[in-house]
C-alpha cells in the first residue's frame, strides 16, 4: 500500500475546478465576489508556495533564532489580523491590551505544550514547533477577533444597565461581568463547536494529514486529542487575559463609565 500521495501539477490544477464553480455561481446569483475570490486563491496559493520553499530551508537548517523569528512574524500578523477584523475603532490602549494578551497567552500555551506535552528535544526543531504555533497563534487570533468585538458591542449595547448598576453602588469588575461572561462564551463558541463535530462530522487538517501521509490512525488521533486541547488552552488564557484587561479601559479614575455613544 502506497504511504503517500504525491501530486502531480495537472492534478493540483485540477482542484482549481472548485474555485471556478465558486466563480460561476456568484457570478450567476449576481453577487459581486468574483474580484475578492480570485485575489484570495492567489494569495493563498502565492503564500503556501512561499511557506513550503522557507520550511524546507528551516527543517534542513534548524535554529532556535529561525524558530523564535518565525513565531514572531506569525504573532505580528496575527494582532494586525486582530486589528482589521475589528468592526470598531480601536484606541491605542485596546491595541496594547490585544498585543500583550496575544503575546502572553499563546507563549505561554505554547511553550507549554512544546516542552510538556510533546516533550520535543530539541525543543525549537522546526517540524513542529511552526506547524504547533500556527494553529495555536490562528486560532487564537479568532478567539480574540470576536472577544473584541463582542466586547465593545455589550459595552454599547448595555451602557444604560451598566450605569444603573455603578449608581447603585457596583464596582466597574461587577457592573461589567454580564458584557464580559457574554464575550468570552461568545469568543470561545467556535472553538467549543469544533471539538463537538471533531471525529464524527469532520476529520481535523492535522489527523487528515498524518493520516493521508501513512501515519497509523491511532497515533493520529492522540495528536489531535493533545493539540486540540492545547488550543483551547491558548484561546481562552488568550480571550480571558484581553478581556480582564480591556474591560477596565472603559472607566475612568472615578469609576465612570467612558464610551462613546454608539452611532445610529
Amino acid at each position: 500500500m502506497k504511504n503517500d500521495i504525491d501530486l502531480t501539477f495537472l492534478q493540483l490544477a485540477a482542484a482549481y475546478i472548485f474555485i471556478l464553480i465558486l466563480i460561476v455561481i456568484v457570478r450567476v446569483r449576481g453577487i459581486p465576489r468574483e474580484k475578492e475570490i480570485l485575489v484570495a486563491t492567489a494569495r493563498m496559493s502565492i503564500q503556501l508556495i512561499l511557506v513550503g520553499y522557507l520550511l524546507i530551508y528551516l527543517f534542513d537548517n534548524p535554529s532556535p533564532w529561525y524558530t523564535l523569528l518565525i513565531v514572531a512574524i506569525m504573532q505580528i500578523f496575527a494582532i494586525y489580523n486582530v486589528y482589521k477584523r475589528t468592526k470598531h475603532p480601536l484606541g491605542s490602549g485596546m491595541k496594547k491590551h490585544i498585543a500583550y494578551a496575544m503575546a502572553i497567552g499563546i507563549l505561554s500555551s505554547l511553550f507549554f505544550f512544546i516542552l510538556f506535552v510533546l516533550d520535543v528535544t530539541p525543543w525549537y526543531e522546526p517540524r513542529y514547533f511552526i506547524p504547533i504555533a500556527g494553529m495555536i497563534i490562528g486560532n487564537s487570533m479568532t478567539g480574540v477577533s470576536l472577544g473584541v468585538n463582542n466586547l465593545i458591542s455589550g459595552f454599547e449595547d448595555n451602557k444604560a444597565q451598566i450605569e444603573g448598576a455603578l449608581m447603585l453602588g457596583a464596582t466597574p469588575k461587577q457592573a461589567a461581568k454580564k458584557v464580559v461572561n457574554q464575550a468570552f462564551d461568545a469568543a470561545m463558541l467556535p472553538t467549543i463547536n469544533s471539538m463537538v463535530g471533531m471525529g464524527i462530522i469532520f476529520l481535523p487538517g492535522m489527523m487528515t494529514g498524518q493520516i493521508l501521509s501513512g501515519t497509523s490512525p491511532i497515533v493520529a488521533v492522540e495528536y489531535q486529542i493533545a493539540i486540540m486541547l492545547g488550543i483551547v488552552g491558548s484561546v481562552s488564557l488568550t480571550v480571558i487575559l484581553y478581556l480582564q484587561l480591556a474591560y477596565q479601559s472603559f472607566f475612568n479614575d472615578r469609576l465612570q463609565l467612558v464610551m462613546k455613544e454608539k452611532k445610529k
